[in-house]
């Protein structure tokens, strides 16, 4: 096992420790980004949806609200300059908000009408209908493009942050608990190398230590044996003490 294959460390049990509370982080770090990264990809499948959806909405409004212009243009002539002239602020005003999904925050723009109507007199003399149609062609049209933009912009969000999520939990999965798991078993293995050592060193003693303890007892037998006085001489001994 290469150096670059295990995390450097000295093997022990509080290493051993470590390694393991390291690995259980890892695996919990994994599972949540994992959860994370389907949540955002069923938000982004949903928003991919509405985006086709919205685009095909505004190509029929957009139709409609052209075709709708060229009605009031013929009925009324060209009304340009006088849209020009009486345009002093918006009348469809955006406002932005923050949807937070999973953590990542997306930006969300919504549509706010005025209810002032500064064209309700315009048309009056002719092309008052039409008129009227092309304005709420138009106003769905702009809603529908401020929804669009809402949802392009939170569909580029959402993809960066996936994209970002993916390589983090495939790091996480791949790299990290691979590598972890290669250095406790590094560690695991080591220590049963120690233990076995151990083992035999004590082993060892206590063979150095019987062999030893041997030597003593037969040191000690053959002393007293050699100390031990002769039979015949105690009984000569014992006799001449019976006749005197």
């Amino acid at each position: 096992m290469s150096g670059k294959d295990k995390i450097a460390i000295f093997p022990s049990r509080g290493a051993q420790t470590g390694m393991k509370a390291r690995l259980k982080g890892a695996e919990t770090g994994h599972r949540l980004l994992k959860k994370k990264a389907d949540a955002m990809q069923l938000r982004f499948r949903s928003i991919l949806k509405k985006i086709i959806q919205t685009k095909e909405m505004v190509g029929d409004v957009m139709k409609e609200a052209a075709f709708s212009l060229a009605e009031v243009k013929f009925q009324t002539g060209d009304i340009n300059q006088y849209v020009l002239q009486n345009v002093s602020t918006a009348q469809v005003r955006v406002s932005s908000r923050k949807d937070n999904v999973a953590g990542v925050n997306l930006p969300v723009f919504e549509s706010m009408v005025d209810g002032s109507d500064r064209y309700e007199l315009t048309g009056i003399a002719r092309g008052g209908q039409q008129l009227t149609k092309m304005k709420k062609c138009y106003l769905e049209a702009v809603k529908l493009l401020v929804d669009l933009a809402s949802m392009q912009t939170s569909f580029i969000t959402l993809d960066k942050a996936i994209k970002v999520t993916n390589r983090r939990v495939n790091a996480i999965e791949h790299v990290i608990i691979p590598k972890i798991e290669r250095t406790l078993a590094y560690i695991i293995s080591e220590l049963d190398e120690l233990e076995r050592e151990e083992f035999y060193r004590l082993k060892k003693i206590q063979d150095k230590k019987k062999i030893a303890r041997g030597k003593a007892e037969a040191a000690k037998a053959a002393y007293r044996l050699k100390n031990q006085p002769d039979p015949a001489s105690l009984i000569e001994e014992q006799d001449d003490d019976i006749m005197f």
